[in-house]
């Protein structure tokens, strides 16, 4: 496993090169210091850092703990969805690196998961379990979020919240979970091509999306769930910090609506996720200075540890690989068992 195929995503390139993955560190760390410095500097913004200073230690050391364990629930579901038979070991790196990717890389996301493919298919799984797989690990997680924002956004309608903003965000994620499960029947007919391909596995990755729900594996619904609770609790606990802890309704749907500026491909979201999480919590009725303060305080968290462990893992990668059991072989019966 010493040489790297000429179709490998670019987030693969961040393996052999470690001098670029030193930059990708050095730029997230010169983006964190360059906002800590107009937080710190620029006037107009006493209150975000009066808030800041006076922030409890004991509950930022708390979203610190709450956000190293969102990160190993998304190893816990990635191991669940891909292969419980994996070893831990490989699960963790492979698992790690892929968050870290999503942080040092401007890929809204993306670049994780073609980093985490790409390991798992050069330790031996089959490429059409694999495609289906993936599709399947970003249904799952990413069904929490809509979930929540249905939840969440009916929840704070109900109270007498504007429908706009609350049943609006909610109805538009319903909208969402029904398409995404219709798409397997929409897709039923085989089509040719490669574009055939896609959407062939597209749909195989829904469905076994829904079986691995319905089965209630606890390794991937935990984990799944945990990967957004834990993040989510951690700016909860950022706001606590400070000290104006918005409702719970409040803060779970400012966090789902915010998730839309990560979409924006910068690294780590850097910009668009903190613009888009403090925009939305204070249009859900949260002070400007108070939103402004957790979020930073939470971002700074939520940005470090993926990509410095993250980082640590994409190092250690190639040597997992070379050690890594014939992951075809291992995992085979457990995809059958799942898939049939």
């Amino acid at each position: 496993m010493s040489t790297y195929a000429s179709d490998e995503p670019a987030a693969v390139a961040l393996l052999p090169d470690r001098r670029r993955l030193a930059l990708r560190l050095a730029l997230v760390a010169a983006v964190i210091a360059a906002l800590t410095f107009a937080v710190t500097a620029l006037p107009g913004l006493g209150d975000v850092r009066d808030r800041l200073a006076d922030a409890s230690l004991g509950w930022l050391a708390a979203a610190a703990l709450l956000q190293l364990l969102s990160c190993l629930a998304f190893v816990a579901a990635f191991r669940g969805v891909f292969c419980h038979r994996l070893p831990w070991r490989m699960s963790y790196e492979v698992g790690m690196a892929a968050q870290g990717t999503n942080v040092l890389l401007p890929s809204g996301g993306a670049g994780g998961l073609a980093l985490a493919a790409w390991a798992l298919k050069r330790a031996g799984m089959p490429t059409e379990r694999l495609a289906r797989r993936t599709v399947a690990f970003y249904v799952l997680t990413s069904s929490v979020n809509f979930f929540t924002a249905v939840i969440a956004g009916f929840a704070l309608a109900l109270g007498g919240g504007a429908l706009l903003w609350t049943a609006g965000p909610a109805v538009a994620a319903a909208l969402v979970i029904a398409g995404v499960l219709a798409l397997p029947r929409l897709f039923s007919r085989p089509r040719e091509g490669r574009v055939g391909r896609v959407l062939a596995a597209l749909s195989a990755g829904i469905r076994d999306a829904v079986r691995l729900a319905r089965a209630g594996h606890p390794p991937i619904l935990v984990g799944a769930i945990g990967f957004m609770a834990f993040d989510l609790l951690a700016l909860g606990a950022a706001f606590t910090a400070i000290g104006a802890m918005p409702s719970v309704g409040v803060l779970a749907l400012a966090y789902v609506v915010g998730q839309l500026g990560g979409l924006i491909p910068l690294p780590g979201g850097v910009g668009g996720a903190d613009g888009g999480l403090i925009a939305a919590l204070v249009l859900y009725g949260t002070p400007l200075s108070a939103a402004a303060a957790a979020v930073l305080a939470y971002r700074a968290f939520q940005l470090g540890l993926p990509a410095l462990l993250g980082a640590l893992a994409v190092v250690r990668l190639p040597k997992v690989l070379e050690r890594a059991p014939d992951v075809g072989a291992l995992c085979e019966p457990r995809l059958v068992a799942v898939s049939a």
